[in-house]
């Protein structure tokens, strides 16, 4: 063919753009450049584990590694001084959750989730009782408190309980430590914007998703929570379509950021649904961002997706000293985690 190349030769190359271009599996994604975790959960799937294994692995890497402080004990105390931790754990074929929330005295929070999980008939176990709960299940009980966590606390304490999460109460919550009592017959008001830079090691979590080289899926997070929280605060970490969401027809996701404005709406189940409905990864978190944003502008959060195939993506939300977001990917033909990162919108 005078001008052209062969049929032959452009079929072939056809075929292998097509080849080439699939997303490639297993997968591994992380909230954060926590790559140590990323890692550890790269090198279950490498060896043939499942995805539950993968994310129960670098969670717990996570929680050992004390991510950033706001993962794992010693970090986060709330206003008594006290370290308490939060986690779940999704499996994507089953569609069976593990979750605690509240966890005192035991470091290893994803492994105790997985025991929820798999050794009694409910999904969610919260505060002393969980923490009874893992010593039966043969967890060590462990004080969680270390100097670094104790010496966030005590400056907060010299510096008048600031910041804090109390509002509509005497005294002004501003100033002074309390104790509160209500002040009542306020107004109701629209949500306030983010003031302030946001602090991004001050409430946190490592989110993770897990994808084998057949397309089975799992999530997981982890966290101690926000810095100086109320006790027995429960963020969105541990719950179910909030902190992450897994299903193996579709594909997962999690969030981190601002847990008790990103809980109210589900995100990570949002991103699913968007996935099933035919977004691709990146739109699909874009779009659960926008949901959000629609009834509160400005906030600290982000969340990673990926489906069933290993296409993946990112959002977040633009607030004060936060206009990107890093996370950490694990794939085939890598030696190590890629850092990539998106532009907040």
């Amino acid at each position: 063919m005078e001008g052209g190349g062969s049929p032959v030769l452009y079929m072939l190359a056809a075929q292998l753009y097509a080849v080439y271009s699939q997303p490639q599996l297993p997968l591994v994604i992380t909230t954060w450049p926590f790559h140590s975790a990323t890692q550890a959960a790269w090198k279950v799937l490498a060896r043939g584990g499942s995805p539950l294994d993968a994310v129960e692995k670098g969670c717990a890497q996570c929680e050992i590694d004390q991510c950033d402080g706001t993962v794992g004990y010693g970090g986060s105390p709330d206003e008594s001084g006290e370290t308490t931790l939060d986690a779940m754990i999704m499996n994507g074929n089953t569609m069976e959750v593990g979750a605690v929330a509240n966890l005192r005295r035991i470091k290893n929070a994803i492994g105790v989730a997985r025991a929820v999980m798999e050794h009694t008939k409910h999904t969610f176990l919260v505060g002393e009782s969980a923490s009874l709960f893992a010593e039966s299940m043969g967890f060590v009980c462990e004080d969680l408190t270390t100097n670094r966590s104790f010496s966030i606390y005590s400056k907060w304490l010299t510096q008048q309980c600031q910041p804090n999460f109390w509002k509509n109460v005497t005294p002004d919550p501003a100033k002074s430590c309390g104790p509160y009592k209500p002040v009542r017959g306020l107004p109701e008001g629209k949500t306030s914007s983010l003031q302030k830079e946001v602090d991004l090691h001050s409430h946190d979590t490592i989110g993770m998703i897990a994808v084998d080289g057949s397309g089975n899926v799992a999530t997981g997070t982890s966290t101690n929570g926000a810095s100086h929280k109320i006790p027995g605060r429960v963020g969105d970490s541990p719950m179910i379509g909030a902190g992450s969401y897994a299903d193996s027809s579709v594909g997962g996701a999690a969030a981190t950021g601002d847990g008790d404005t990103m809980m109210r709406f589900l995100p990570s189940y949002q991103a699913v649904e968007n996935m099933r409905m035919g977004a691709d990864p990146t739109a699909a978190c874009q779009k659960a961002i926008a949901k959000i944003q629609k009834h509160v502008p400005v906030f600290f959060g982000a969340i990673i997706c990926a489906n069933r195939t290993g296409s993946y993506g990112a959002a977040c939300s633009k607030a004060p000293g936060f206009t990107q977001f890093h996370y950490s990917v694990f794939k085939p033909g890598r030696s190590q985690p890629l850092e990539e990162v998106v532009d907040c919108q």
